[in-house]
């Protein structure tokens, strides 16, 4: 066991876009700490949304910034337990813009 709590590391932003939004999504993908591999998919997948890509305004970057924009839950809803049964309970502090 450590004698202290172990220092959070700044999350330095991916080499190709400079973004840490990639890296965070990168982080989450990776499987069995091959990060380089799950680099390659993710620039692999965004080559493909480059070639397929009709509007000329927006990156590929953008489009998926947008994409995943679009599958952010907009409230955030925790259980609260009254009596013996969960009742849903939606946090209106936490709604997505």
């Amino acid at each position: 066991m450590r004698k202290r709590a172990a220092k959070k590391r700044p999350l330095l932003p991916d080499p190709k876009f400079n973004d840490q939004l990639v890296t965070r999504f990168v982080n989450m993908m990776m499987w069995d700490g091959k990060k380089s591999v799950a680099f390659k998919v993710f620039y692999d997948a965004i080559a493909i949304v480059e070639e397929k890509k009709t509007d000329e305004e927006k990156t590929a970057l953008e489009i998926w910034k947008d994409a995943l924009s679009n599958v952010m839950p907009h409230v955030e809803v925790r259980s609260r337990r009254v009596g013996g049964s969960n009742i849903p309970n939606s946090n209106a502090n936490s709604s997505r813009p």
